[in-house]
């Protein structure tokens, strides 16, 4: 943001549209990823990925969000549907724009600034001023009117969101240089070259804007979170160009004035198992980096009524527990369970994440499954499970050792695979009494 410079009552009027990528693939995420898009990954117990930037722009008060993606959207579909809803007076909506094969044109989208073009007539229904560009896998809390209003003071035609990352940490990301007004002269998507990276380096001016920069050298990265004028957006997409980053982006440069939103806030791109495990522990801390608690920015989600969580005679060291769980007799160090979790006695996690289940067993269920010797829903009594994420509605039976020690990375074998040195159990497996994976 303007260092002193009061920004004060700009944000009254101005239309914004907020668009939200849903991603490719997921392959850096999978398998998390294999029945599901990223945004519909669970996260910290309750949430899904997606929740994150929508209740960022519903904080800021922004309520016409649209989602694109394209892969496995179903599980997506139910949670959007149950959980935004919104009067009929207010006009706000959530909606998911799945890419789609018209009469002009039948591919898939090719990048985020396709995805965009291909979309252009459903947001031309709307009358707005500016369209906000956002990632759905990243966890961070921001207040989109601050972006706002500097893009607005500036006279931007574009801003980019950035974040002072060390420049040993950049591998994977876009940088640019931005200088001492916040106009941006030089953006470079990935950069590898280490004069490269050095010469982009946050300048000695900018540097008092940003926290914890004394000792090592930080350069800006952009955080994929794009405002477009509508205008400039609509020039800036009759051509063949595809991606915001690695082509629309710099093909602006010294034509329209681009310029940089600081973030100094907590942010994560969610874009790796490896991230996403550590993300999630993270919540477990006594002092978590991201907080759930803010009451003044809630993050919403699908309101699922369930009953709380039943925990006897546990052994708990940090962990967060969602609602409707059951955990008996069990040691939990450093752990995020989700809702409907069922850990039996005698059992140890740690370091471990697990999702949960979409619905509950019975008894008469649960009889049925053992008579065909299937483990009931969630973890079986007396296992050792470590570095674990385990999907929904897996079924561990009892005694059973999950470890990624020793393991190779996308080692898969029958209900699991390692990423990132974390053993994944697949959504539905099943985990037979005594197995030591």
């Amino acid at each position: 943001m303007l260092k002193d410079q009061p920004l004060t009552n700009l944000f009254m009027t101005p239309k914004v549209l907020a668009v939200i990528m849903g991603g490719g693939r997921g392959t850096r995420l999978y398998p998390l990823t294999r029945e599901r898009c990223k945004p519909a990954v669970p996260l910290a117990g309750k949430y899904r990925l997606v929740d994150i930037p929508i209740s960022n722009c519903l904080n800021s008060g922004l309520n016409r969000v649209y989602l694109l993606t394209q892969f496995n959207t179903a599980s997506l579909h139910r949670h959007i549907l149950e959980s935004y809803k919104f009067d009929p007076f207010g006009g706000g909506f959530v909606d998911i724009l799945a890419a789609e094969q018209t009469m002009k044109g039948e591919s898939w989208y090719q990048g985020t600034g396709d995805a965009v073009r291909q979309n252009m007539h459903h947001f031309s229904n709307f009358d707005f001023d500016y369209l906000l560009i956002l990632s759905g896998d990243q966890l961070y809390r921001m207040d989109f009117s601050d972006l706002i209003n500097q893009h607005i003071a500036l006279g931007s035609g574009v801003s980019i969101a950035a974040k002072a990352v060390p420049t040993s940490e950049i591998e994977g990301l876009g940088l640019m240089r931005v200088n001492d007004d916040l106009s941006i002269s030089e953006f470079v998507e990935k950069p590898t070259d280490p004069d490269i990276i050095q010469g982009l380096a946050v300048s000695k001016s900018l540097e008092s804007l940003i926290e914890n920069t004394e000792g090592q050298s930080h350069s800006l990265a952009s955080m994929g979170i794009y405002l477009f004028n509508r205008d400039l957006l609509i020039e800036s997409l009759e051509n063949d160009m595809t991606d915001f980053g690695k082509e629309i982006i710099p093909s602006l440069l010294g034509k329209s004035k681009l310029t940089s939103y600081i973030f100094d806030g907590y942010w994560e791109d969610i874009g790796t198992v490896g991230a996403f495990f550590n993300a999630n522990l993270s919540l477990a801390s006594e002092v978590p980096p991201f907080n759930f608690f803010e009451a003044e920015h809630p993050v919403f989600t699908h309101a699922r009524y369930l009953p709380a969580s039943k925990i006897n005679q546990c052994s708990i060291g940090h962990a967060i527990i969602a609602d409707g769980c059951i955990i008996h007799e069990a040691t939990l160090n450093n752990c995020s369970i989700g809702v409907r979790s069922i850990i039996r006695a005698g059992s140890h996690l740690e370091n471990t994440v697990m999702m949960g289940g979409d619905y509950f067993e019975s008894l008469d269920e649960v009889e049925k499954s053992l008579g065909k010797g299937i483990p009931p829903l969630g973890v079986g009594k007396n296992c050792r499970i470590k570095n674990a994420i385990i999907d929904k509605n897996a079924r561990i039976g009892d005694n059973v050792t999950l470890s990624p020690d020793g393991k190779e990375d996308k080692e898969e074998g029958d209900g699991y695979i390692v990423r990132d040195g974390v053993i994944v159990i697949l959504k539905g497996a099943v985990i037979p009494n005594g197995a030591i994976i």
